[in-house]
């Protein structure tokens, strides 16, 4: 949100109290706190008449400090808040030399001097960045509605990844960024899942301790500042020291919470049923029997929205005119060696038999005349479950466990963006927060179920919304993108940006999910995907079956599934590193190679972990152009060896990309005869 008009004006609907005077600071046995008055203090009458920002310092965990700004701290509604881990509350060290006033905690510190309003934040005692003057403060707008706000300085060269999966460039420097969880594709600004959380190549990183509506001006309204503001009366911020990109990440996830460790069994293809398409279990069993009879291993199948009847989303049950024997029908494909996944959302249409049920016990979320919200928008009169009360939870996750018990393995937890404003939350929360927020009770309530049902180490879910702490719960996938080479590229951006954001597990829908699309973009799309933590075709309405686009495509993915199931060991190691440390298996260049400029903005290719260099193809003529940093490369497939240091171009079949390893990796043993 931008507020300023050029360097020197304020804009027209503004009014602004910039801290001005840090005028005391005090430690007490529980805290320390600054007091920094709206004006310079130079005599007692000064401090009539005047408002003052308190600021509580914290040492959650080595190397983060937290910084709470208050402005009127009894118009702060606390609740819902993002469930941190560390030692919340913690003092840092605190050592004051006259007028000045330092916090530490491990390797970074904070110093701050009477009389003056800037923040200066170091690293290993080099500075990292700061607060400038006329940075931080209150923002009035003229029709009441009051905004905190702060910002830290960029340095020269300085470049910001990540705040959640974002489609657009994955540097973030120039853009406007806002916290606010939409459904809206792949193919905009908005975003499926927002997380007030970047890094920079600065050495450190920023987590916005706020569910709310966060807005980011990154390098934008004042480029030499990353800016953050809240419609609010208090915001907390967290300043992590790396200093490389992984440790940066490390300590973020340490701080909100690490990815459960997947099943190995989920690391395999998924198909599903895709979209609006006509099913059956005769059709489910020409899918598998088509795939089996060319030989193409598949691991989990997908039932997507139509296993339920139309207008009845959700009711749990199975639409019984396509699927008349549900039980019969999963331990049939149970029996050929299938995982099960069904596809829910945490919506209840009023045609559903469980509307009146939830209406009447008050698991429904409730306008603030006590009636039950509802909308027309996605199902008729559907109205959302209130996962803040603790009942509706316990329905909710009865409902699914009848499933559970029938066989299905697993569940798509498809939206949880559109949640409204104008309710009145069981628990008190405030809408607002709640609007991100929503999304962390959904997904944690079917992902505590699966852990009590399959145990530690079964639960996984295929997620599309998220918050900070989001990561908790695997896999998340990419959302609606439409069957087009720009489409697959964004794609790839999205998953580069939430990797940045502390998601260790990432998939996207193979081919894209809107239109057919051609054969070549399925078969590099295949490869693509294939290369991804998380594997699944899936459209909208059609079947993403090979052979509907030719007899080629069968080879090209049963050659890219057997690709993977060889580096599965592999595979297995990054998901054991991404749940015990929090470093993701799609790695962003720059994640890998911060000390090389040339990898600070590429996104067409990226890491799959610490050893294998991917650049999916991108163009109908299969040519590639990607960069290789410093040493000697070997093409995990063709074994032709590359020059590290510089750019390469190539084209390629549908049977290859660009996908290199060091010399002398064992991987390449691993890939012989393929």
């Amino acid at each position: 949100m931008k507020f300023t008009k050029g360097f020197w004006l304020v804009r027209d609907e503004y009014r602004p109290d910039y801290v001005r005077d840090f005028y005391a600071v005090e430690e007490s046995k529980d805290a320390v706190r600054a007091y920094a008055p709206y004006k310079k203090i130079d005599g007692r009458g000064d401090t009539l008449n005047v408002g003052m920002m308190t600021f509580t310092i914290t040492a959650p965990q080595k190397d983060v400090l937290g910084i709470r700004m208050q402005n009127h701290a009894g118009n702060y509604v606390t609740e819902p808040a993002f469930r941190l881990c560390g030692e919340i509350g913690k003092k840092p060290e605190f050592t004051r030399n006259g007028d000045d006033f330092c916090f530490r905690s491990g390797d970074l510190s904070l110093t701050v001097h009477k009389g003056d309003p800037q923040m200066h934040f170091f690293g290993r005692d080099r500075e990292i960045t700061c607060v400038k003057p006329k940075t931080m403060g209150m923002m009035h707008r003229l029709d009441g509605r009051n905004y905190i706000v702060t910002g830290l300085n960029l340095g020269v060269g300085e470049l910001v990844y990540g705040l959640g999966e974002r489609f657009t460039p994955v540097v973030k420097n120039g853009q406007t960024v806002d916290m606010w969880n939409e459904d809206g594709g792949t193919a905009s600004e908005i975003a499926y899942k927002n997380i007030p959380f970047y890094y920079t190549n600065g050495g450190y990183g920023v987590f916005v301790n706020h569910p709310g509506a966060v807005s980011f001006e990154v390098g934008s309204e004042k480029v030499e500042t990353v800016q953050f503001s809240v419609e609010d009366e208090e915001l907390e911020y967290f300043v992590i020291y790396g200093p490389s990109p992984k440790e940066i990440v490390e300590k973020y996830t340490a701080l909100t919470g690490r990815p459960a460790m997947p099943p190995e069994w989920s690391f395999g293809l998924w198909l599903t049923t895709s979209f609006t398409t006509n099913y059956d279990e005769a059709t489910v069993n020409s899918f598998i029997d088509g795939f089996e009879q060319r030989n193409i291993p598949l691991q989990v199948f997908h039932f997507d929205c139509f296993w339920m009847k139309g207008f009845e989303w959700c009711n749990f049950e199975w639409d019984k005119e396509m699927f008349p024997d549900p039980e019969g029908m999963l331990k049939r494909l149970h029996d050929r060696g299938l995982k099960i996944c069904a596809w829910i959302n945490p919506y209840i249409a009023q045609k559903s038999p469980l509307f009146e049920e939830g209406m009447k016990a008050g698991y429904l979320l409730k306008k603030d005349n006590g009636r039950v919200w509802q909308w027309d928008l996605w199902q008729a009169g559907m109205a959302l479950v209130d996962f803040t009360n603790p009942d509706a939870c316990s329905w909710y996750q009865a409902k699914l466990k009848r499933l559970l018990d029938m066989g299905v393995d697993c569940f798509k937890t498809d939206f949880g963006e559109r949640v409204p404003t104008d309710v009145v939350w069981h628990d008190g929360s405030d809408p607002e927060k709640m609007h991100n927020y929503y999304t962390l009770l959904y997904n944690q309530c079917v992902f505590d179920l699966l852990k009590e049902v399959r145990g530690e180490g079964e639960a996984v879910l295929f997620a599309r919304s998220a918050a900070a702490g989001g990561q908790k719960f695997p896999v998340h996938w990419g959302g609606d993108s439409t069957s087009q080479y720009i489409s697959m590229a964004e794609t790839l951006r999205g998953g580069l940006s939430l990797a940045d954001s502390g998601f260790g597990f990432w998939s996207h829908d193979i081919g894209g999910f809107e239109d057919d699309g051609s054969a070549d973009l399925y078969k590099r799309w295949v490869a693509f995907g294939l290369l991804s933590s998380h594997s699944r075709l899936h459209g909208s309405s059609s079947y993403r079956v090979p052979w509907n686009y030719d007899e080629e495509a069968c080879d090209v993915l049963r050659y890219f599934v057997n690709l993977k199931k060889r580096l599965m060991p592999y595979l297995m190691e990054l998901a054991k590193e991404a749940h015990e440390k929090g470093v993701p298996v799609l790695r962003p260049m720059h994640m890998e190679f911060a000390e090389d400029p040339a990898c600070a903005y590429l996104d067409q290719q990226y890491m799959l972990g610490d050893r294998i260099l991917v650049s999916p193809v991108f163009s109908e003529d299969g040519r590639q152009k990607f960069y290789l940093p410093e040493g000697r490369w070997v093409h995990l497939l063709s074994k032709e060896k590359a020059e590290g240091g510089k750019w390469h171009e190539g084209t390629y079949d549908y049977f290859s990309l660009p996908l290199y390893v060091r010399e002398g990796d064992p991987l390449l043993e691993v890939t012989e005869g393929l």
